[in-house]
């Protein structure tokens, strides 16, 4: 298991990205999907928890075959999928993916949202515990590095401003001096329980994720002129829409697999007779668990190093229909 907390800061209020969040991922799902390939939307409802207050809950199927390398499609069936399941509290999220071929794998994903330039290291009030840090990893969205294939000239926050709020050209030190500002602390666990594999594995899921997550957050800035106007039951509505026409565009899916989990311990709840049959507790499995005590130590954003996209075997051609957790609607993403 492989933990690492993730702080990406926007040059937005924590109120204004709900709805620019909501925004980014149903454009972003619909645009990287394909006919039989994609994110399709199973549930999308309102939830209510008694602990965490009105919410909405949204279970996605992830369509990843073709996205794979050329020996993993030779092994793996063509309704391999991952399900992402989140839980939008906002601001604060969970979201959970798991995979259909590979039970021994999942992510989870907690997040929360504040007006500040990630300066609360007590966010997730993680202590001390033993030797083991949680890595700091910062994101940038205007100078991180990002993979040549996504991008976009139109999205390069060193050089874009809004007209409608007149934020940007994002200047190198941007965080330091942007008002307003506000953080998304990500802290996210993989797990993937293979001998051998699990050590290379956690940390390359891992380097996908921050790649997912530069992105996302990078074009949520770069729309806001499309959708910093709107109000919630305006991007709820464009959300519908969008789901719909992604369904359409993707096609129907092959039956899925019928596969046994461990359930959860089952927990009291409260929600609607339509909420899914999964138990919906808001504390991740044992496993996966959030240890209390661990010192945080800081660190340069990574220098991340992908496949070549033009080779038949890159296996980071899955990572562009991640909804990249999410957060949620989420997605993932």
């Amino acid at each position: 298991m492989l933990m690492k907390e993730y702080r990406i800061c926007m040059p937005l209020t924590v109120e204004e990205y709900r709805i620019g969040q909501l925004y980014m991922i149903s454009k972003h799902s619909h645009e990287q999907s394909e006919r039989g390939e994609g994110v399709e939307v199973v549930q999308n409802e309102p939830y209510e928890d008694p602990t965490h207050g009105q919410g909405q809950f949204t279970e996605k199927r992830v369509y990843l075959n073709n996205k794979l390398p050329s020996w993993a499609r030779a092994v793996v069936p063509k309704i391999f999928y991952v399900t992402e399941k989140a839980w939008n509290y906002y601001p604060y999220t969970i979201t959970e993916y798991t995979c259909s071929f590979l039970p021994k794998f999942s992510i989870h994903i907690e997040t929360k949202y504040e007006d500040n330039k990630g300066s609360n290291d007590n966010i997730f009030d993680s202590e001390p515990k033993g030797e083991e840090e949680i890595e700091v990893c910062l994101v940038d969205i205007a100078y991180d590095e990002i993979p040549d294939r996504y991008y976009k000239e139109s999205e390069d926050l060193r050089y874009f401003k809004s007209e409608k709020t007149d934020r940007g050209v994002l200047q190198e030190g941007w965080i330091d001096n942007q008002e307003p500002i506000m953080c998304s602390y990500k802290l996210v666990t993989v797990k993937f329980e293979v001998w051998g594999l699990q050590t290379r594995v956690e940390q390359f899921v891992h380097k996908v994720i921050r790649d997912v997550l530069l992105l996302g957050h990078r074009q949520a800035f770069a729309w806001v002129d499309e959708w910093i106007e709107m109000t919630m039951d305006e991007v709820r509505e464009y959300e519908r829409a969008t789901q719909e026409a992604t369904n359409r565009k993707i096609g129907p899916f092959p039956p899925s697999i019928s596969i046994t989990e461990t359930p959860l311990a089952s927990v009291a709840r409260n929600g609607p007779s339509s909420a899914p049959s999964t138990p919906l507790s808001t504390e991740p499995p044992e496993y996966l668990s959030v240890p209390k005590d661990r010192p945080r130590k800081k660190s340069a954003p990574e220098t991340l190093t992908l496949p070549d996209p033009n080779r038949r075997d890159s296996g980071f051609r899955l990572a562009s229909i991640f909804s990249w957790g999410s957060t949620p609607s989420p997605q993932p993403e």
